[in-house]
């Protein structure tokens, strides 16, 4: 793929100018429209222009520009169809045909069809998309996982990574990597272990990007990009590769900047290293666990991106087991090993009974706890006494009425109290599975479902996140209102109530 230009470079002037102006309010709807001409044309003729005395910003961008469509009005069941039968029909409502390219649009076409998480989110999501499914799963559409894996690996095999989402402004981070796991879902869905043959040499770009300056670390140099060295151990932390605004985010970014007293490019870099990690944004960033313009995302190294680096590198040692690559096996096995150590020992907070995000340089555990801690559990990384210490501090702390509530801190953050998410509702409830608390996890997902369903009847819709604090009141928080669709919400409640069913 020949070099991505981004809308701030298509057009820097009039981008500049809509952005400040917030003539659309959502930000991310300019960067998401599509110019009807060229856009060095377009630029030039808005710097003509602006000079004119009755000149119209908004009249200049809707003559200039195809915008993106409102909310579709079939991601809400306005007669309240039975949840299954709503879920089933929303798989195609989110369904995306194979894209067209459209000449300088910030939107990257991919080969094969997807589905969209819904709302704003009119591309595909990297983490979303492994939630997404599981329900695609249970609903027999295979072809979709397909689909999506195969999208995937050629972004891979484009980009050098999976970005944040299919858009030239994502392609400077990616999401927390849950390809492994695809890889892993459509060879048991299959029942196709070549699958992993298929897609190892992704799999290993993939980890290659995470593992970027590995060889270049030592005690003096213990952190470089998305990479950390704790002794003998690699462990990793979320990055990007710019440190400038978000172009979807220009106007918030900038404010935020100006807030801080440190340099604006590494607050930058911190507020797109937080969305790198899909938890867009939570106390767990902040420095002192409360405040937006304390955000330090790269002095974390947060123990559920260390879990999911874990099931790669376990994930290649099966791919390359498969192609009888026995040191390749060996070298990934070892890495695992020494990772599971690290989660086990470093990550532990023993004071706590919980699994801790790291601050860098010391290493040592955040006081901010958050669900991520249930991370082990899923992946079956915790000791059965760690298990047991996580699952008393989950049912007596995190259980609310409505689901597992994502921090005990209620900062105004979506990714904080009173707020909870299909993912880590997921995470959750199977990590304690796993490790017999069956009852605890069953509590949990009924009081999940319960909620979806509350909020299904009154509004007819599924929504990107929940208040499981008071069931039934729509959840507020971050940069932008609630969205309906939606993608992993969909899928997390299908699966569980199959789960509770049986």
């Amino acid at each position: 793929m020949s070099r991505i230009h981004t809308p701030d470079e298509l057009y820097p002037q009039l981008f500049q100018a809509v952005q400040d102006s917030q003539l659309l309010g959502d930000s991310k709807t300019f960067v998401d429209a599509v110019p009807r001409g060229e856009p060095a044309d377009i630029d030039a003729d808005f710097l003509k222009q602006r000079r004119l005395p009755k000149f119209d910003l908004r009249q200049f961008v809707e003559s200039h520009f195809t915008l993106p469509q409102g909310d579709d009005k079939r991601l809400h069941s306005e007669n309240r169809k039975p949840v299954r039968e709503h879920i089933e029909q929303l798989w195609d409502v989110l369904t995306r045909a194979q894209d067209d390219v459209q000449p300088h649009s910030s939107l990257l076409a991919l080969p094969r069809p997807y589905i969209v998480p819904g709302g704003r989110f009119r591309e595909i999501y990297y983490w979303d998309s492994y939630f997404t499914m599981l329900g695609l799963a249970d609903s027999g559409r295979v072809d979709m996982i397909d689909n999506m894996v195969t999208n995937f690996a050629w972004l891979i095999d484009q980009i050098g990574f999976i970005p944040n989402g299919n858009r030239s402004y994502y392609c400077t981070r990616s999401q927390p990597p849950f390809f492994a796991l695809m890889v892993e879902l459509l060879a048991q869905t299959t029942d196709d272990l070549g699958v992993y043959r298929r897609y190892l040499p992704q799999l290993q770009r993939e980890y290659d990007f995470w593992m970027s300056d590995a060889d270049t670390l030592n005690e003096n140099r213990p952190a470089s990009r998305r990479v950390v060295l704790a002794g003998n151990s690699y462990l990793n932390r979320y990055w990007d590769d710019a440190c400038s605004p978000r172009q979807e985010s220009h106007v918030e970014d900038t404010e935020l900047a100006a807030e801080s007293a440190r340099e604006a490019a590494q607050v930058y870099r911190d507020i797109r290293a937080g969305a790198e990690s899909g938890w867009d944004y939570s106390s767990r960033w902040f420095a002192d666990g409360r405040s937006m313009n304390t955000i330090q995302t790269t002095e974390v190294v947060p123990v559920d991106l260390n879990c999911l680096m874990y099931k790669l590198e376990t994930v290649l040692a099966i791919a390359y087991q498969h192609t009888g690559d026995g040191a390749q096996q060996r070298f990934h096995e070892k890495r695992a090993a020494a990772r599971k150590q690290a989660i086990q020992t470093l990550f532990f907070d023993t004071e706590a009974g919980f699994f801790a995000d790291l601050l860098l340089p010391e290493l040592s555990c955040k006081p901010s706890l958050s669900l991520a801690g249930a991370y082990p559990l899923f992946f079956e990384l915790a000791t059965p006494e760690q298990a047991a210490a996580v699952a008393a501090q989950i049912h007596t702390h995190y259980l609310k009425t409505g689901g597992w509530v994502t921090t005990l801190v209620d900062t105004g953050q979506q990714w904080d109290s009173p707020n909870g998410w299909a993912p880590l509702q997921w995470i959750v409830y199977r990590g304690l599975s796993l490790y017999g608390f069956k009852s605890e996890a069953q509590a949990g997902a009924r009081r999940w479902i319960d909620n979806n369903l509350k909020i299904y009847q009154s509004t007819g819709a599924l929504v990107e996140k929940y208040n499981v604090e008071q069931p039934g009141v729509l959840a507020g928080g971050g940069e932008y209102e609630v969205q309906d669709g939606f993608g992993w919400t969909n899928a997390v409640l299908l699966r569980l109530m199959d789960e509770l069913d049986d």
